[in-house]
Order: structure tokens, then sequence, then C-alpha cells
């Protein structure tokens, strides 16, 4: 079954870039429309108070360092008068006071090593989060793109988290995405063939296959949203415009079509004139679809059953005919 259904363009991938670090804009470097590469440089955010941060954590660690080698010089003394004074208390040489003041002296300075050795270890972890920081001062495009928004300009004041500064999209590859009716959502599944027409575009088709759907009807409209991945090298294409969709979606049950000539409206509702044996029999039926010259049913008649043509009005339930009859066919 072929089936055209309205669908909008979006980028493959978009991206809201906001500031990660507080200062001003010292350099902008693109506007929109701008193509940009992964990596490159979108602007440059100046603050020179995170500087002075760095050269003070830095001191700060320097002095951590020294207290660490003061209380390891201390620890080895400890130790030392430690190991000579044990054996004197062994001996009776020294009293037991003072074998149990170089025991607690020895663990004290092992602990203020310990308290340096911590001291260094958070300092050079805030030292990391301030380098980290700076680098937040270059503002990169994440992918390869289109700059769309630009939101600020060289002086403006931007604020860690909260300043909106640019939108990139990519367009290499469009995502169209359109919403299928639940009569024909069931056939869809990933691969099957599209093709995605731009009405201001006429002379051009871009084929694609579906790349994935929601696996789940919207309960408001019963409708499967489903994407269509299309390559798009040249950009001919934009995010945000409407285009129609032509699905190739094969259907679960077969389909009967039948010419729209062979419906009949009368008191008794909608019905086809079928022969058996030489005799009009009328089946009351239920359209599924109106294809202009045929319309698809749902129920009423088989495969095979031979229909009439544009009935006399006259025409009543088991009269008989002799007039040629168009067999229906299944879809």
């Amino acid at each position: 079954m072929i089936i055209t259904l309205p669908g909008t363009t979006l980028a493959f991938a978009a991206a809201n870039i906001f500031a990660r670090a507080n200062g001003y804009i010292e350099t902008r470097k693109v506007d929109i429309g701008d193509h940009v590469k992964a990596g490159d440089l979108l602007a440059q955010i100046t603050a020179p108070e995170l500087d002075h941060q760095i050269a003070q954590a830095q001191a700060t660690l320097t002095q951590n360092q020294a207290t660490l080698r003061q209380a390891q010089a201390s620890r080895d003394l400890a130790q030392v008068t430690h190991d000579r004074d044990s054996s004197l208390v062994q001996k009776g040489w020294l009293t037991p006071q003072q074998g149990d003041t170089d025991r607690l002296t020895l663990e004290a300075q092992q602990g203020a090593v310990g308290v340096a050795q911590a001291n260094i270890a958070a300092q050079q972890a805030l030292i990391r989060v301030l380098n980290q920081q700076r680098d937040y001062l270059k503002v990169v495009a994440p992918f390869d793109g289109i700059v769309t928004q630009r939101n600020v300009d060289t002086g403006s004041l931007v604020q860690a988290g909260s300043t909106f500064m640019f939108t990139l999209m990519q367009s290499d590859v469009i995502r169209t995405q359109v919403h299928v009716p639940q009569d024909a959502a069931f056939g869809v599944a990933p691969g099957i063939d599209a093709v995605v027409r731009v009405p201001e575009i006429p002379d051009r088709t871009c084929p694609g296959k579906v790349t994935r759907f929601a696996n789940a009807l919207a309960p408001g409209t019963r409708t499967l949203l489903t994407e269509i991945d299309v390559p798009n090298p040249g950009g001919s294409r934009s995010p945000g415009i409407y285009c129609t969709v032509e699905l190739h979606v094969p259907r679960k049950t077969p389909s009967i079509l039948v010419p729209a000539d062979a419906l009949v409206f009368n008191g008794d509702g909608l019905q086809v004139a079928v022969v058996e044996n030489g005799t009009a029999r009328f089946q009351k039926v239920t359209v599924a679809h109106d294809l202009g010259t045929q319309v698809e049913l749902r129920d009423g008649i088989k495969p095979g059953d031979e229909v009439i043509l544009k009935p006399m009005v006259n025409l009543a339930d088991g009269s008989k005919v002799q007039a040629s009859a168009t067999q229906i066919t299944q879809n």
C-alpha cells in the first residue's frame, strides 16, 4: 500500500549552547548561517578573576607541599627517636613514660603526614576544577553544523548555566517526521521505502527508508510518529519545512479494491452488486480509503467476486443479469 502524508523536516541533531563559565564575551567568531566544524571556536569568554583564583590555588598547593615535607621530617625524627629509645626502655635505662611519649609522638607525626597529603589531594582537585572552568572560557562547536541562532555579542555578560548563546544544527542528514494513521501503522517497520517531496522543489525527490518509529500510537490522534533519515549533502533542504512523505507500507491484511463506479448508496447504506450464478446480489460494504477512481473496502466482499459497474437504478437483489462484470482484485 502506498500512502502520502504531510511531514516536517528536522535537523538530525540540534543543540542549544549555554555558557559554562561566568565572564564577558571577548570575541565572537560566528554568526547566523555560518558553517562550523566540530571543535571550532564559537566565542571566547574572558574572566580575569579566574586566573587569580588559579594562581592563589597554586600558591596554596605549594604551601601544602612544604607542610608535607615538614611533617615527613618530623615523622622521620620521631621514628628514629622511638627506635633508639624503645631498646633503652626494655633494658630499664629509660622510664616507660618516655617510651609512651616516643610512641605517641610518632603516631601524631604520622597523622600529620596523612593530613598534609589529604590537603594536597584536595588542593589538586580544586586546581583541576578551576582549570576545567578556564577551558570553558572557549565555547566550541560540539559537532559539524550550521549556526541557526545567536544570542550574544562582544562584551555581553554571560552566566554559567543560564546564558543561552547559540543554537547549532547538523543538517547534512535531515530527519523527516510523519504521523502515520492507525490503519497503516501496523505495517510500518524500519527499512520500508519512502519518498520525500517538497512542494517548492517539485522536480526533486528524496528517496529514503524508515529509520525509526515510536512503537506506540499517540492516544489523542491514533497516529504513529515515524522518522525517515534523508541525506542532505548539498543543504538544499532546511530543517523546519513542510513536505509530503510517500510511504510504501506493506499490509498485514490484504486490501480489497473495486472501481468507484461499483458503489451503490441507497436506504440500505453503501453496497456493491455482486454477480452470483447470473444473479445480482447486493452486499453491504465498508470503505477504508477513497482512492479516487478506486475505493478500498474493509469488508463485505472477497477477492475473486465479480461486481457490476454502474448498476441500473431499478436493479433489485436477485435480478438476473447478463452484463459483463468486473472481477475485484486484492492489494
